[in-house]
């Protein structure tokens, strides 16, 4: 287990050490690629700050106003039929939008239900089973221009459905 340790130690500057040792031999100017590599990093995050501050924004405004449990209770008779519990229907809605947020409850469960309760182990599966759906199409869409996203909500939809399921699902002998 140490050697792991060890490892996991040396991953980043071995990397680090590959990139710039690959680069010199090719004769690269490694520094200015870096460089304008970072500039060009910074002009997208100033292109899609506005957007990353109003998604945030309004998943704070939802929590806060009680939306979020209000839609949830609405939902309970679909996801009781489903087998999902109700503690985690806010957290499958707000998994939709941000991660930060949605981290916020998985951390509000853990301090109800411990990390290891059911309930808890089945948030920590569904948030590694589904995505930022909002957060993600808004970042690489204004960052690569693009402006017909054709299929891409619907089929990020179905996949964070299946994400759903395959956690309802593995954590079914816990619930």
């Amino acid at each position: 287990m140490k050697i792991l340790l060890y490892l996991s130690d040396l991953i980043l500057p071995l990397v680090i050490f590959y990139v710039v040792s690959y680069g010199l031999s090719q004769n690269r100017p490694v520094y200015d690629d870096f460089v304008h590599g970072a500039k060009k990093g910074l002009k997208t995050v100033v292109e899609i700050a506005p957007t990353l501050v109003g998604l945030l924004t309004a998943v704070s405004v939802l929590r806060a106003s009680g939306l979020l449990d209000l839609i949830a209770n609405c939902l309970s008779g679909l996801t009781e039929l489903l087998h999902i519990p109700g503690t985690l229907v806010p957290l499958i809605l707000v998994r939709i939008f941000s991660s930060s947020a949605a981290n916020g409850l998985v951390t509000d469960i853990f301090s109800n239900y411990g990390p290891d309760s059911p309930i808890g182990m089945a948030a920590s599966i569904l948030m590694s089973c589904t995505e930022t759906i909002f957060y993600t199409m808004s970042v690489y869409f204004i960052a690569a221009k693009v402006k017909k996203t054709r299929y891409t909500l619907a089929g990020a939809l179905l996949a964070t459905f299946a994400g759903v399921a395959a956690s309802i699902f593995l954590a079914g002998r816990i619930l």
